[in-house]
């Protein structure tokens, strides 16, 4: 009997840390029922009953169980495909600017030459 009350106090009071590091570690927007502060006087004062109604009434709903639920494949997701397609535009406007930059590039080099055998010319008839 003696073995089961400290196995009992033992798993009372691993259960009641456990639930204050969870109670601290929620969002204060995110707690239902009662305001944080007063979850950690009920989960100090009533340890078991305190801890059973945190997971009851005060836990945050898991964020986990929400996405898992709502997760799509990337083909399926608008937000996703939308971004894909920015990107696609973004780099898109990347290359054209470096092939007009190039090009550029190109008739300035051949310019000069250009403009070198114009000069020469006058001159030589001069």
């Amino acid at each position: 009997m003696v073995r089961f009350i400290i196995f009992a106090a033992v798993v009372s009071v691993a259960l009641m840390i456990y639930t204050l590091i969870e109670c601290s570690r929620a969002e204060k927007h995110q707690v239902r029922s009662l305001p944080k502060s007063a979850w950690v006087v009920v989960i100090i004062l009533l340890p078991l009953i305190g801890a059973v109604l945190w997971f009851v009434l005060g836990r945050p709903q898991s964020s986990t169980s929400q996405s898992t639920g709502q997760q799509k494949a990337p083909d399926d997701d608008e937000d996703f495909l939308r971004q894909l397609e920015v990107w696609r535009r973004q780099q898109q406007r990347e290359t054209d600017a470096k092939a007009r930059e190039q090009e550029l590039k190109d008739q300035a080099k051949k310019k000069p030459d250009a403009d070198d055998t114009d000069s020469d010319t006058p001159d030589t008839k001069a």
